[in-house]
């Protein structure tokens, strides 16, 4: 089976004998009383990664956002949200909105929208935070954030990201021929900015395949949040063995990240340009969740069954609205005949009638399947 449904970017999979080893999976104790050094320690690795002063460790982005907002709201805020962003965060707000936060919806990276409505509510008292994720999966377009906190700086706010797909990949000083930067810091890093209004929320179980999740940000932002949120007081922290994964992950990135990276950025090209040979086009530019755009004659359901049927998984999901789109993923873990053989499978797979020709593609893609993942 031809699998294109895993979002562990680069490859990262963490088998025990890999990590440090650990004598329990956790200590029985909230994070709120008391942290494990292994913890901590990850939490400063990623703080320096990510160029802030400090950062602190969830067990998911889910936990993060559920009590963030909420420890926002002891001030005066309003929260603004960027339409496009990931439904976790949103439940964050959702949360805080039942209990009385303003909140107020703009346009998908749209700066002007949002400048507009930050200029309506200027004299209203309320500290504005605004919401978005760092990079759309969908598309492969990053979040116009230099934009969003040059506004959020004009009036004293918060710019609150979900940099969950943006982390691992994109980094620092990305050029025509890098674009994804360098460093695997994010999406911050990739636009260049930072600063005391920035507070950045990522899982690191995608590009750095290690179940837990980070909050980054100023210093006092991080205090406040440790010592008022209700999820590290009644939920269970990572554990001893997510931790250990995440240090390995850390490991990996500054020894040969950049190395993935480029090997990630070579199969992505290699897929895109096979799909324009066979006239079919798809959204997500350089980033490794390739979206295709509707085929003509064929539903995106009845393309993905079809795909199955060949010994091809991939993500059927909703677009806008009520559309649904059919995804591929793009992981490290595979190798150029493993990008071809699921290549000629969606080839086929777009034929309106199942033919010879169906079934011979179907033949080369099972045996381009047994030797082509990497090992």
């Amino acid at each position: 089976m031809l699998d294109f449904t895993s979002a562990l970017y680069l490859g990262m999979r963490h088998a025990h004998s890999t990590l440090r080893p650990w004598t329990q999976l956790t200590t029985g104790r909230p994070a709120a009383l008391e942290a494990p050094q292994e913890g901590q320690r990850l939490a400063r690795g990623l703080a320096r990664l990510l160029g802030q002063e400090r950062a602190t460790l969830g067990t998911s982005t889910f936990h993060l956002f559920w009590d963030l907002f909420d420890v926002l709201a002891r001030d005066r805020i309003a929260i603004y949200t960027d339409c496009g962003i990931y439904p976790i965060a949103r439940w964050g707000i959702e949360r805080a909105a039942a209990k009385g936060v303003p909140t107020n919806g703009f346009p998908s990276h749209d700066p002007a929208a949002l400048e507009a409505l930050l200029n309506r509510d200027r004299n209203s008292g309320y500290r504005p935070v605004v919401v978005a994720d760092g990079l759309a999966p969908a598309t492969g377009r990053t979040a116009p954030l230099a934009q969003y906190l040059e506004l959020v700086r004009a009036h004293a706010g918060y710019l609150v990201v979900d940099d969950t797909q943006a982390l691992g990949i994109l980094g620092q000083g990305p050029a025509p021929d890098r674009p994804y930067g360098s460093g695997g810091a994010g999406s911050a890093a990739w636009h260049g900015i930072g600063g005391s209004e920035l507070i950045v929320v990522s899982s690191l179980a995608k590009g750095f395949g290690a179940p837990l999740a980070t909050l980054a940000a100023n210093a006092e932002v991080v205090a406040k949040f440790e010592a008022l949120s209700a999820c590290r007081v009644h939920c269970s922290p990572p554990s001893l063995a997510a931790i250990a994964a995440g240090e390995r992950a850390l490991m990996i990135n500054a020894a040969r990240g950049d190395d993935l990276r480029a090997r990630l950025l070579t199969l992505v090209l290699r897929f895109r340009r096979q799909l324009h040979e066979a006239g079919i086009a798809a959204s997500g530019g350089f980033f490794p969740v390739q979206t295709l755009k509707p085929v003509s004659g064929i539903e995106p359901a009845r393309l993905h069954d079809r795909l199955s049927d060949l010994g091809v998984r991939t993500v059927l999901h909703a677009g806008n609205g009520s559309d649904t789109r059919l995804s591929f993923l793009i992981s490290t873990a595979y190798n150029a005949a493993y990008i071809d053989a699921g290549t000629d499978a969606l080839r086929a797979a777009c034929r309106r009638k199942r033919d010879a020709r169906l079934c011979a593609s179907s033949t080369r893609a099972t045996r381009n399947l047994r030797g082509g993942r990497s090992r």
